[in-house]
Parts: structure tokens; sequence; C-alpha cells
């Protein structure tokens, strides 16, 4: 069982995504870090509380970044992505837990230090957390087991424009210094992500179940799938980012890697976008270039709430 870190911006994707993990016996997740990203960072804190508590599960949660490590945050959020409230705007009820004091920074570096080559993270909002404890820390690159983070377009188009994913824009700099840092990392990007799709009609099959939290997922991944349809006619379905990244964690061989440098072009009109360095180039990272979307998304309905 891998002992994780989930540094989460949660929204709607994030949501599903933490379902997934502490539904897979594989990972024992023993504390979410969160970030600004999809929604602000005290919004992405309470929404983590939130799905938590629907899920039943109690892991403590430790806010993060409120900004991106040395710029100006950009203006607004993802709302008309993930709702105004970042879930769909399903959430009415305030959680009855909070976050725990301690910085997710620190607890990050707190956790790798304790726990040495035993601490996964997994990352899939902007990677400014990782990139504060990075900086902090830097002896905590050899002692983390491995990084699976969600981010980036390497070989295909972005999704906030042509260049660059949403996470790598949210904070190119954070990006920079994570895929400089020597971090043993898997880069599940737009390369692949786009290929794993959730359809509507199973997502009306978690509405049926009859279950409290089987339609509390439904209602907000509607909004999601509306969303998707609006942006992409005819796409059928909407995209499992975040959750693919822990499908990586939990089974690697559900996808392909490549092998590479990858640098982050941080100014200019392609601000945010992730580039293949020439084979020379160190530090490399493990970049995802294909998918087993029948598998993964077997295996991700399976641990669904309403899956089981």
């Amino acid at each position: 069982m891998k002992k994780v870190i989930f540094d989460v911006d949660t929204g709607i994707d994030d949501a599903m995504a933490i379902a997934y993990a502490v539904n897979s016996p594989e990972l024992d997740i023993i504390g979410l870090t969160t970030c600004y990203g999809n929604v602000a960072v005290d919004e992405a804190t309470r929404n983590t509380l939130a799905v938590l508590e629907k899920l039943g599960r109690n892991i403590p949660v430790f806010a993060g970044a409120d900004k991106p490590l040395n710029r100006n945050p950009r203006e607004g959020f993802a709302k008309h992505v993930h709702g105004e409230d970042g879930l769909g705007n399903v959430l009415d009820f305030e959680p009855q837990t909070s976050a725990k004091s301690e910085y997710a920074v620190d607890y990050i570096i707190e956790q790798v230090k304790k726990l040495p080559h035993e601490v996964t993270i997994i990352a899939v909002g902007p990677l400014t957390n990782l990139a504060l404890a990075v900086q902090k820390a830097p002896e905590i690159v050899e002692l983390v087991s491995d990084v699976v983070i969600m981010g980036g377009a390497v070989f295909v188009p972005g999704n906030v424009n042509p260049y660059a994913e949403a996470n790598i824009f949210t904070d190119p700099e954070a990006a920079e210094v994570v895929f400089a840092s020597g971090l043993p990392i898997t880069l599940v990007g737009l390369d692949v992500t786009m290929q794993t799709l959730l359809p509507r009609q199973n997502v009306d099959a978690w509405r049926n179940a009859g279950s409290e939290v089987g339609e509390f997922f439904a209602n907000m991944v509607g909004f999601y799938h509306d969303f998707y349809e609006y942006a992409n006619p005819g796409i059928g379905g909407c995209g499992l980012h975040d959750p693919l990244a822990v499908g990586v964690a939990i089974d690697p061989s559900l996808v392909k890697t490549k092998y590479i440098g990858v640098g982050v072009i941080t100014e200019g009109e392609e601000d945010g976008r992730t580039v293949p360095l020439s084979e020379e180039e160190e530090p490399k990272i493990n970049v995802c270039t294909e998918v087993d979307a029948p598998r993964f998304l077997e295996h991700f309905l399976k641990r669904m709430p309403a899956g089981q």
C-alpha cells in the first residue's frame, strides 16, 4: 500500500479523483493538501472537506498556497467549468470538519522526512505547494518515492489556449521549479487525459443507484458534462484528468511513457506551454503518451461510490 499525499485544488474532477483514491485499497491517503487553482484556496479546502464528509472519510486536510510562486494571480477562476462553488453548484452544506492548522508546504516536508522513500505525491492542481516545498527543503527530492502530476500538454494542444494546460498555466514558474528539481515524476497531461472520457450514461447510473453520495456526484458531474458538451459539441463525455493521475499511481501499466526533459515557457504568447527538451538535457521525467482508456475507465467506475 502506497502512502500518498494528495495535492488538490478541488473542483469537479478533483472530487472524482478523491473518491477514486480513497476507495482504492492500494493507496493509503495520509493527508490532502490544497492550493488555489480551479477555485480560491479557502474554497478548495472547503470542497475537499465536504467531499471527504460525503464519502464518510476522515483524512487530515492542510491548506496551502493562495497565489502563484512569484507572479500575480491570473484573473478569475474556472467557475464556468466547475461552477460557482467549484463543485457544479451542488454544495448545499458546510463541512463539519476543519483543516488542520499546519501549512500544507510544511506538512509535505515533514511527512517526506518522517517517511523517507515511502511517500507518493499525487498533484492535480497548480504545482505551487510542491515548488515551495522543494525550495524550502531541497533535500526532500532524494526522499520522495515518486510524484504523479496531472498537468501539461507536451505533444498536444493546450486547453486554456492553443499552447497551455490549465494547471501549468496557472503557475508556470512553479512547474518549472518542479520539473527541474530531479524529483521522480510521471506527468499525466492532456496527451492522455483527453482520451479518457466519462460518458454521461455512466453518471446517470450513479444517480439511479439510490444513494445520497451517488446523487451528489451525479449532479456535480452533470455540470461538468454540460460544459464539455458546450465547449466540444458531440464529445459525448467529460475528461477524467485528475482521476487518471490516481489511476497511474495505482497501476503504472495503464500508460506508456517517454523519458524526456520538459521545459516550461514562462512569458509571451506561449506562457505556460510545456515543451520537450533535447535528449541530452537533464533532468528527465516520464511523460505519458498512451493510455489504455477502456481498462482505466472500467477500473475507475468500479471504485466510484455508486459503482461499488
